[in-house]
């Protein structure tokens, strides 16, 4: 119903507006239809765009005053999100800077030298030094920005197996996630969709016959220790799917019929994630906004209040559940991490006989 009242008054706006311009053309009868513009109009467009000059430079300071959340980046969660925020925020620093002053000069020069009877407009058929200077700078700003991500990119990628990192597969499909951890032997078995076999619980098509597998443990809740480096193993089912971190600045595609990976190593606990005050402010909001809808919230049997919790999302659009493609991750200690793992069921116990 609100989106067909929504729809009625948006139809109601448009024929309002095609009434206005009926008017308005009406109201120029009798005056010059001349296509050339006089030195009245070139003196209002020109005044309109240092208007509209003081107009988004205005929007930009209120949004940054009301809206903007500086730093842009925070609450990375890995050791290597702070590089790719330093790297976000040198990038927004530097789109600003020349967005300011290009805007600035376009239509300050569009008011400056706007048409007037009489005025013959001076060019430059070519002017090699301005052509260098508006190629080179932009080219050595670009490649900086390029090799300096190209090096941060290469740091996180390129996980040192000497570091004895955590072996997990991150396993999708529509629409939710799976997780397999190499057990005791840290090495995951090997696997293939062809394998999978409902009826014996092997929901992975993890191989049977593989003494590497024997151990493996698959969870619905994926658990991290902090500051252990963890290098995951991505496979998916049956579309694109697209594994999301936010907090932990990862993000990887997990293609069928191929394995992809990427690696980090976790730098903040869950719990205390929790108590960071940026973090606490948006649940408080969060939980204000739920409480003011509880009623609907509670009809549906979902819990009523919020707690943080850092989540592992699907980034692609892979179906119509995609929205609810998530799963909980748990980062803690290496004690507490023992402890979990410790009540998980290893895959060959895991296993229905028929």
């Amino acid at each position: 119903m609100t989106a067909f009242l929504t729809l009625i008054i948006v139809l109601f706006i448009l024929v309002a507006i095609w009434q206005m311009v009926k008017i308005f053309d009406l109201a120029q009868v009798g005056s010059s239809d001349s296509q050339v513009a006089t030195d009245k109009d070139n003196k209002i467009n020109g005044y309109m765009m240092m208007g509209f000059l003081v107009f988004i430079y205005a929007i930009t300071i209120l949004s940054f005053w009301y809206l903007g959340d500086l730093p842009l980046t925070s609450n990375a969660a890995s050791e290597h999100g702070t590089e790719i925020d330093k790297l976000m925020i040198i990038s927004m620093v530097v789109i600003f800077i020349v967005q300011t002053i290009t805007q600035f000069l376009l239509h300050y020069f569009a008011f400056k030298y706007k048409g007037e009877k009489g005025r013959k407009a001076l060019f430059y058929a070519d002017n090699n030094t301005l052509e260098a200077i508006w190629t080179f700078i932009p080219v050595i700003v670009l490649a900086g920005l390029i090799i300096y991500g190209l090096f941060t990119w290469t740091s996180i990628m390129n996980v040192d197996e000497t570091d004895d990192p955590l072996i997990v597969e991150l396993y999708a499909q529509q629409f939710n996630w799976k997780a397999r951890y190499g057990g005791e032997d840290n090495t995951l078995g090997l696997a293939n969709v062809r394998l999978i076999d409902i009826n014996r619980a092997n929901i992975l098509g993890v191989d049977e016959s593989d003494p590497y597998a024997q151990d493996d443990v698959i969870t619905q809740e994926l658990h991290l220790p902090v500051g252990r480096p963890v290098l995951f193993k991505m496979r998916s089912q049956d579309v694109l799917h697209s594994a999301y971190m936010p907090h932990f600045r990862a993000q990887m595609n997990c293609v069928p019929g191929m394995i992809t990976q990427f690696g980090f190593t976790p730098s903040v606990t869950t719990a205390d994630m929790r108590q960071n005050p940026d973090i606490q402010e948006k649940v408080e909001n969060i939980n204000n906004i739920r409480l003011s809808k509880s009623v609907e919230i509670e009809a549906k049997g979902q819990e009523l209040l919020y707690e943080f919790d850092y989540l592992l999302l699907c980034n692609k659009i892979c179906g119509k559940s995609h929205y609810n493609m998530q799963m909980k991750i748990i980062v803690e200690t290496q004690e507490e991490y023992d402890a979990w793992m410790k009540e998980q069921k290893i895959f060959k116990n895991s296993l229905i006989n028929n």
